[in-house]
């Protein structure tokens, strides 16, 4: 009787790690994506705004730029917490506005 409570409190223990961890690595995956998106949208929005106003007038705007013109803080990633290089910028393809980070 002691071997099959053994038994199943492994079984159960087993079932249970088989579901926890999977799910939590695929919560922790999408709150990182989550974080990168959202710091991504605040940087092409200052580039958008800084080129509608006719600050900033290459398709390529830099975080320096940005910098520069007051359109952006200092930026970092939310994950590693190191700040972006300065020579990352904005491609402006569109009327899209993507980010591209340089290392």
């Amino acid at each position: 009787m002691n071997k099959n409570k053994v038994i199943i409190n492994i079984t159960i223990i087993a079932i249970v790690l088989i579901i926890l961890i999977p799910t939590t690595y695929n919560i922790i995956k999408k709150h990182n994506n989550r974080l990168i998106m959202v710091t991504e949208k605040r940087i092409t929005e200052a580039a958008k705004d800084c080129y509608l106003k006719d600050i900033c007038k290459n398709e390529k705007i830099t975080l320096k730029e940005l910098y520069d013109n007051n359109y952006l803080e200092k930026e970092s990633n939310p994950i590693t917490k190191e700040y972006y290089n300065e020579n990352s910028y904005v491609k402006i393809n569109n009327k899209s506005y993507i980010f591209v980070e340089v290392k």
